[in-house]
């Protein structure tokens, strides 16, 4: 399989826990390395449904590594329950999770933070989660964090802990929130810290060795293309690169020892929270909600959804360097009798080829639409492209002519057999 960089090419929620866990098969490594427990991966096993959050979803593999990179942002209280539900679901957690000593920590002031300053920005807002990462990425910039490196070392963490904690409670107190007990999070973290640090180390080191031997690794993207810091619809992003860079600086590992990058897509859109949409389509969205279909793994909040958008895609493909692409979904649009694809933007007169990067220009842009018939069948036994219905095989074929880079799988279920490889 070679190193593999796997990112989401639109808003997040793309279906990439899914393909993760169909790549690791023939992975040996399987990388986190940006975000945090803002990122849900959904993955179905037989008849049992895993949700990750800081967890890479290649843990679900017997026999595989998987590394919580420098670039991760880690809630130790949070990453300790996702281990034990896993271990309770049967699942091997321990000498096969390698955490960075460099990984920053979220805190509960974090989280307060990040809740105050959404809701003080009214309409406005970003619509976070409200886990603290920003405000944990903010610290990690202004070198105030601290990391998976102090948590181990209990007298140094305390100490560390009680000065920011002063400081920070003093920023709560003029806000108008509560102050955040010392002893009951020094106890907290420090229970999770002695859990977890059988498992901290540098993962540079324990990554290029690997790479020296000949090892496989996939790189597993959070979030997605649109939701990165520096490429995204800011300010409605998250605060981490979430684009195929994010992997390299996220991990340590070069540029030079990527082997392809491979763009997860779902064959419609959607997005979680604030910000511009133009495809947005509240009758689509509720069919598909209708359906039981997207609701967000990490919130439970009913995702925004529309009609495919190449405008956006094939602006993704360009920044990600995308090789290939991953389309999730299909089954989504089985019913329709059309289904509509955005091939370029109008504002104020003028046709666009590709996003604006205001995010407010965005919002004011119309979406060109063509139209393809749907095909009014199911998909979900198809195993080979040759098994789609043809109509389906020409929507396909024609949403990813319009990004450029080439169709590599094809999902249509949840479950592992329901993925097609061309």
């Amino acid at each position: 399989m070679a190193n593999t960089i796997l990112v989401g090419a639109q808003w997040g929620d793309e279906g990439k826990g899914k393909i993760i866990d169909f790549l690791t098969e023939k992975a040996d490594i399987v990388v986190r390395s940006q975000g945090g427990n803002n990122a849900g991966h959904t993955v179905i096993c037989g008849s049992t449904k895993y949700v990750l959050h800081l967890i890479p979803s290649g843990i679900l593999r017997a026999g595989k590594a998987c590394v919580i990179g420098n670039g991760v942002v880690i809630d130790p209280v949070a990453l300790c329950s996702e281990i034990e539900g896993l271990r309770e679901k049967g699942v091997e957690v321990g000498a096969n999770l390698f955490i960075s000593d460099c990984a920053h920590l979220v805190f509960p002031y974090h989280k307060v933070l990040d809740e105050h300053r959404d809701l003080k920005k009214g309409s406005g807002k970003i619509g976070t989660t409200k886990r603290g990462i920003g405000p944990a990425y903010g610290d990690k910039a202004a070198r105030t964090g601290m990391r998976m490196s102090d948590l181990v070392q209990p007298e140094l963490f305390s100490s560390k802990l009680k000065a920011r904690l002063e400081e920070n409670n003093s920023i709560l107190k003029a806000l108008g929130e509560e102050r955040i007990d010392f002893g009951e999070v020094n106890a907290a973290y420090l229970r999770a810290g002695a859990l977890l640090a059988p498992m901290v180390t540098n993962t540079v080191v324990y990554l290029h060795q690997a790479l020296k031997e000949g090892r496989e690794v996939l790189f597993e993207g959070a979030q997605g293309t649109f939701l990165d810091l520096d490429h995204g619809t800011y300010p409605y992003v998250t605060s981490s690169n979430t684009t195929a860079g994010g992997a390299c600086t996220g991990s340590g590992v070069p540029p030079h020892r990527m082997d392809r990058v491979l763009g997860v897509m779902k064959a419609y859109t959607t997005r979680v929270g604030e910000g511009p949409f133009p495809t947005e389509n509240e009758a689509f969205g509720g069919r598909l909600h209708a359906m039981g279909r997207e609701f967000g793994a990490t919130t439970g909040r009913a995702r925004r959804c529309g009609w495919f958008d190449a405008v956006a895609t094939r602006y993704s493909a360009m920044i990600n360097g995308i090789d290939e692409l991953a389309v999730t979904n299909l089954d989504g649009l089985d019913q329709l009798d059309s289904i509509s694809i955005c091939t370029a933007y109008t504002n104020r007169g003028r046709t666009l080829e590709v996003p604006p990067s205001d995010a407010r220009q965005l919002a004011e842009c119309e979406p060109v639409y063509m139209e393809m018939p749907g095909w009014k069948s199911s998909t979900e036994d198809a195993r080979k492209f040759g098994d789609l219905p043809p109509d389906a095989r020409n929507y396909l074929e024609k949403i990813v002519s319009l990004t450029g880079a080439k169709l590599g799988i094809v999902s249509v279920g949840a479950h592992r057999d329901q993925t097609i490889v061309l």
